[in-house]
């Protein structure tokens, strides 16, 4: 299938992989019993999200250690009790729906999301295993091998030829995920290719087919099982999540099995990068243990476009965009894994427990710290040259052998740049979100509050003294608009004000003098016209109203006019 072509009518490839989180909204009374309502989101996006009620079929998962909260007989109806039980619900939730393995279980999935899987996956796969004997009668089914995988949509059996009872193989079936971007035949042609690989750390396989919606292949299946059983103690065909979800006793690998391993598994990764070839799916559960080698399992998972088991820790880092930084990342789990005889808490991890060689501890550094995520990781390479691996002698002198045609090979380097497109996309998405979600709560926060309020208050108080200052300024000008007109009354000048004492504060001031009464002009002293706009016109004012003589008037001759007139 090319990049971006429509998957089949009704087909609907979902990555199983993308975190399921769960948030209560309400409760309900319904015929004496409470019902809690959850709306249960995919990866970022708050459009696709979808309501379920009813917790009863996801507490069988419960022998686990998980915070159930406590039930009551009498009084379980009262609101109280309600309010309480759905905080302890949601935290169980919580702890579910962030638990690696429990997350990617088949009971959570099936309850948080019902619609997507309301398949039965067993049934089906019996369906197209029955369908292929019926061409290869030779194979027979032992038993069904029930979950002893992570992953939904593939199932295990356990089979043994008719002519060779006693040898037993494992036949696993998968159906195709959102990462298929092969086209049908060149699936088909890769798919049988496997079998021809040869190489001493990869797991052989016996047959391999697949069609235009599933898988199928066939392995020998190894009593001694894989890295992961090894580390947890573990028997091969118990249940995934009995033999890893809850381990009894932790403890890692001895130096040498930890230097010896990581050297194999780092070789086989080179082997594969340099033919070309995209894995993407290395943890524990894909190493095969035969004797002291370590041997690749499942890579036919890239070529039908399954998730990544480590793909929600991987898809949050941008620098981690191909299939080589993919693996590495993945190395870096199975390493911390070896090393302390468990997966890391987080990522990305700011201290590491003591641990058998400083030298462990420099390799882990360079792939898990916060720094390593986000320069890149480093080189397979690189790897194989640091002090931990680089001493480490191969005894194993068979000759890998792969041979992939040139067209193959350039239908893989395209499916290979169409995976690492989409892992780019959605680290583009989930990195906005995060941003997006770091504002909010920032902007939320009770700090943030406080400041926004004493912003406001200066603001406030600023924007006050500014609208008085306005006021004062505008009624200042009046004043002065109306003291400054032609028809404004002049004053008398006022007597200078005797310099403040300190103990004269108490003494009224003297009255001011009383106005002169005003006087004719002279007609030999020209009185100069008042400006009050000029600083010396009160001067001047006064200079003529001290210099007026009266000798100086004329007398004059008024004609009376008041009397009546006879003609």
């Amino acid at each position: 299938m090319a990049f971006m072509e429509k998957p089949p009518a009704g087909k609907v490839l979902l990555d199983d992989t993308v975190p399921l989180t769960a948030q209560i909204e309400a409760s309900q009374s319904l015929h004496s019993h409470t019902e809690y309502i959850i709306r249960v989101q995919r990866g970022v996006s708050t459009e696709n999200s979808w309501q379920v009620s009813n917790f009863s079929s996801l507490f069988k998962i419960s022998t686990l250690s998980l915070p159930l909260p406590p039930k009551k007989l009498i009084g379980n109806m009262e609101r109280e009790f309600i309010a309480e039980r759905q905080k302890g619900l949601q935290a169980y939730l919580d702890v579910i729906t962030t638990h690696h393995i429990l997350s990617n279980c088949e009971l959570v999935k099936k309850f948080l999301d019902p619609n997507s899987y309301s398949v039965n996956y067993t049934e089906i796969a019996l369906q197209h295993v029955s369908m292929f004997f019926r061409s290869e009668p030779k194979w027979e089914v032992a038993e069904p091998l029930k979950d002893i995988g992570w992953r939904i949509r593939k199932k295990y059996f356990l089979m043994k030829i008719k002519n060779q009872p006693k040898e037993r193989l494992v036949l696993s079936w998968a159906d195709l995920g959102p990462d298929k971007y092969l086209s049908d035949r060149d699936l088909q042609y890769a798919v049988k290719l496997l079998s021809s690989c040869s190489h001493p750390y990869i797991y052989k396989i016996t047959f391999a087919t697949a069609n235009e919606s599933s898988a199928l292949v066939i392995r020998p299946f190894s009593e001694k099982g894989t890295l992961k059983d090894l580390i947890y103690k573990a028997k091969p065909k118990d249940p995934f999540l009995k033999k890893y979800c809850n381990p009894k006793k932790i403890q890692g690998l001895e130096l040498q099995q930890i230097k010896t391993y990581g050297r194999q598994i780092l070789e086989v990764l080179k082997f594969l990068h340099e033919k070309g070839f995209p894995y993407g799916h290395l943890h524990s559960a894909n190493v095969m243990l035969d004797g002291d080698t370590c041997k690749l399992l499942d890579l036919e998972n890239s070529l039908l476009g399954l998730p990544s088991f480590y793909r929600s820790y991987f898809s949050q880092f941008r620098k981690i965009n191909t299939l080589e930084g993919v693996d590495v990342h993945c190395f870096g789990h199975l390493l911390y894994e070896m090393t302390y005889g468990r997966p890391p808490d987080t990522i990305p991890v700011e201290s590491f427990p003591p641990a058998p060689s400083v030298f462990v501890v420099s390799v882990l550094e360079s792939i898990l710290t916060c720094e390593a995520l986000k320069n890149g990781m480093p080189t397979v390479s690189r790897l194989l040259q640091m002090p931990l691996f680089s001493d480490v002698l191969l005894t194993n002198s068979e000759k890998p052998q792969f041979k992939i045609p040139t067209k193959l090979k350039e239908a893989l380097k395209i499916s290979k740049e169409c995976i690492e497109k989409r892992l780019t996309e959605e680290q583009k998405l989930i990195h906005q979100h995060r941003r997006l979600t770091r504002a909010q709560s920032h902007h939320g926060s009770e700090e943030e509050k406080k400041k926004r309020k004493i912003l406001a208050r200066k603001k406030s108080k600023r924007s006050a003294n500014e609208s008085g200052e306005e006021h004062s300024a505008k009624y200042s000008n009046s004043n002065n608009s109306a003291g400054s007109g032609a028809s404004s009354p002049l004053t008398s000048p006022s007597s200078p004000t005797p310099p403040s004492t300190a103990g004269a504060s108490s003494i009224p001031p003297a009255p001011p003098p009383p106005p002169l009464p005003p006087a004719a002009p002279s007609p030999s002293t020209e009185v100069p016209p008042a400006r009050p706009d000029i600083s010396a016109g009160r001067g001047a004012l006064l200079s003529s109203i001290q210099n007026f003589q009266k000798g100086t008037l004329k007398k004059t001759q008024t004609c009376d006019y008041s009397a009546p007139r006879i003609s």
